[in-house]
């Protein structure tokens, strides 16, 4: 059932006149007629009584105009809201994340932005995902994906979008496929130099009352990927971090229940929660989530 058709219908329930809603309409009288006959055959109903010398309403007719009206009314309220949207939203919203995050959270994110608000300009900047809540912070982001910790500043706003868990990973050479397997005396780790993990690994460690051999403190947990790959050593990274490794066919993936997953999120400054562009970028990672 077309808009166009209810409109034709609703001016001819008004009108009662084939003549004159069709130059209203700009169709010819054939084409209107042939879009009431559609009507009424969708409907399963006359809608107009009509001879050479009248068009009257039909009870179905009046019941249909009704919904005519309802449909077409809230059509162009739909119009409306989203013209005023698009009009109101523009301007540059700068955005930082890390390139793993950029190709597992964004895509799908910058699709709607741009279908929805085609005159805001995102800038984004990518980098180490610790540097994140610094960037919002110094101003240098609007906003940013980052990972929630324990001593995460106050005057930060924090919303969660995804958990996301951490995996330890071997070499394939190693043929380890469970934790309980890992004899931890004898393979050296690949430990993260900083960042959430740092914190979330040793603890893990600590917990478990094991003093890895460390191999090397690295930044970056694609670095770490790439060391396991090489045959380094073994270690901890986030499972998103793996599945867009280049590297990921190198190393067996462990799944360990007990160590604190990553918390993913979008933060920004609290004073400017109420702004129009960061609320829009909130409620798209809230739809597509």
């Amino acid at each position: 059932m077309e808009l166009k058709a209810l409109q034709m219908f609703r001016h001819l329930a008004k009108s009662l006149h084939f003549g004159k809603t069709a130059g209203a309409m700009f169709v010819s009288p054939p084409t209107l007629s042939r879009a009431i006959s559609r009507l009424e055959e969708e409907c399963g109903a006359t809608l107009f009584v009509r001879n050479n010398r009248s068009v009257k309403l039909t009870a179905a007719g009046q019941r249909f105009l009704e919904f005519a009206e309802l449909t077409l009314n809230a059509w162009l309220q739909v119009r409306a809201d989203i013209g005023q949207k698009q009009t109101q939203l523009s301007g540059s919203l700068s955005l930082y994340c890390s390139v793993t995050a950029s190709q597992s959270h964004l895509p799908k994110l910058l699709d709607k932005l741009y279908a929805l608000y085609p005159q805001i300009e995102l800038k984004l900047d990518t980098g180490d995902h610790s540097l994140a809540i610094d960037n919002v912070q110094q101003h240098k982001a609007d906003i940013a994906l980052a990972i929630h910790t324990p001593n995460f500043p106050a005057h930060l706003k924090f919303i969660q979008i995804d958990i996301i868990p951490l995996v330890l990973i071997v070499p394939k050479a190693l043929q380890i496929s469970a934790i309980d397997e890992v004899k931890w005396h004898e393979h050296s780790v690949v430990m993260p130099a900083g960042g959430p993990s740092k914190r979330i690994v040793n603890h893990w460690f600590a917990e478990h009352g094991v003093k890895p051999r460390v191999y090397a403190n690295v930044s970056g947990n694609e670095a770490i990927v790439s060391m396991v790959a090489l045959g380094l050593g073994i270690g901890f990274v986030p499972q998103i971090v793996l599945d867009n490794s280049v590297a990921k066919a190198k190393v067996i993936s462990i799944e360990v229940k007990d160590i604190e997953a990553y918390s993913l999120g979008l933060c920004f400054l609290q004073e400017r929660e109420n702004e129009a562009i960061l609320k829009a970028m909130i409620e798209l990672f809230d739809s597509s989530s």
